[in-house]
């Protein structure tokens, strides 16, 4: 068998996007960057494509073997499968980007009819030669009613730049230049498909394109990441603030003085919980991930302990925490324990209570602080107010965690924080 220069260029081709394909899988597999989400389908995305590279390597082995020509019937079956299987993939990315059910969507819908038409068409061309046949040197050769496969592919494209087009508002710059890179070329390719016999040509432009697409949502997840990182520090930079109180620090410290003459051995126990404290303050201000919430829960305590110290027939907790076994952003349940304690404290002269409970439902786990205080107004912009509103952009940003401030049943406030369970 003579082998061509134009062999050697597919078999080259092929070998290129293989390498390609494997490198796609790894990036999406261990870039920490990219989301949840977006990992799954890039990774889903690259291991289809792998396959479909993966028959046409074989194809272009065997193509010229007329001992295999059975096999490579089968093969040219698994080539338009394989390939037309990629089609419905960018409007699964797109309905992503614009916050539409995929199931729901009559974008998917349609698109998914039309390849359930071109299934059954290319089912029905392995038991006829109308759409194509192998001559018996095993070469490929198109038919009359071949034209039907790609001009079914075409559709799907036609639909997804449709669906592109009509969203164009609701995607980001970088989404929609990313999305373009990838569905302008191929329709074009599959186009030329129609005249031209360039399978191999076709897959190597779509997995140049899908990289290209790779590397714009990469950067633009990159970015959000980084946007992310300066809004966390924003916030623990507001958390140094509110936490390390100079009044609360010389309050602790003056109490401590006058404990150590009226009783030394609770004046070591303040000292200890307060030093616990101050220890917990600190890790948590220069932590950049979530911590367990059994450490928060110390932190907790060791501060309540050193409250309790100084309004000891003021101020009474009780804790109902049987589950602990998930993580937190650092300083969310104290500073809302602590929110509690100085607005009930200064707005009230009778004792206050509050209670700490945690739950844990099927989809999160949940974080319930209530107390019998005065109760305050959401809209109030004070000291309070703006913890919890910075507690509420931690929880978003670093586990997608929510938290919600209500009146209390029989007076007071209950400020419940979310974390969904993916986020464990």
């Amino acid at each position: 068998m003579t082998v061509s220069w134009l062999d050697i260029i597919s078999y080259a081709i092929g070998g290129a996007m293989l390498i390609m394909m494997i490198f796609g899988v790894l990036l999406s597999a261990l870039i920490p960057t990219i989301d949840r989400w977006s990992r799954r389908y890039f990774i889903t995305f690259f291991l289809m494509l792998l396959l479909c590279v993966a028959v046409l390597v074989i194809d272009a082995f065997i193509y010229r073997l007329p001992e295999v020509a059975a096999v490579e019937r089968f093969v040219g079956f698994l080539e338009f499968l394989t390939f037309s299987a990629l089609m419905p993939m960018p409007a699964i990315l797109l309905l992503h980007w614009c916050g539409e059910s995929i199931r729901g969507s009559a974008l998917f819908r349609a698109e998914i009819a039309v390849w359930c038409l071109f299934f059954l068409v290319l089912i029905i061309s392995q038991f006829t030669d109308a759409f194509y046949y192998l001559t018996p040197g095993n070469q490929f050769v198109r038919n009359s009613w071949f034209v039907l496969l790609p001009l079914l592919l075409i559709v799907i494209m036609l639909l997804n730049i449709a669906g592109v087009f009509k969203r164009r508002k609701a995607l980001s710059r970088r989404h929609l230049i990313a999305v373009s890179v990838y569905l302008l070329p191929m329709t074009a390719a599959l186009v030329a498909y129609l005249f031209n016999d360039i399978m191999i040509f076709i897959v190597f432009a779509m997995a140049v394109c899908a990289m290209m697409m790779f590397a714009l949502i990469l950067l633009d997840n990159v970015d959000q990441y980084m946007r992310q990182q300066r809004e966390i520090a924003h916030q623990r930079a507001g958390i140094m603030v509110l936490q390390m109180r100079p009044h609360f620090i010389c309050n602790t410290m003056m109490g401590i003085y006058y404990l150590c003459d009226q009783d030394p051995d609770k004046a070591k126990q303040v000292t200890l919980d307060f030093t616990t404290y101050l220890r917990k303050n600190f890790t948590a201000i220069a932590s950049e991930k979530t911590i367990p919430f059994r450490d928060e829960l110390e932190h907790t305590r060791a501060y309540l302990a050193v409250e309790q110290a100084q309004f000891e027939d003021e101020l009474f907790v009780r804790f109902d925490t049987p589950h602990t076994m998930f993580r937190v952003p650092p300083l969310t349940l104290q500073p809302i324990v602590e929110n509690a304690v100085k607005h009930g404290m200064k707005s009230s002269n009778n004792p206050i209570h509050i209670s700490v409970a945690t739950r844990l439902t099927k989809s999160a786990s949940e974080i319930i602080v209530e107390d019998d205080g005065p109760g305050f107004q959401p809209v109030d912009d004070n000291e309070p107010h703006i913890a919890l509103n910075n507690i509420r952009h931690r929880l978003e940003l670093m586990c997608k965690g929510t938290l919600t401030v209500t009146p209390r049943e029989g007076g007071g406030t209950s400020v419940k924080v979310t974390i969904p369970a993916s986020a464990m």
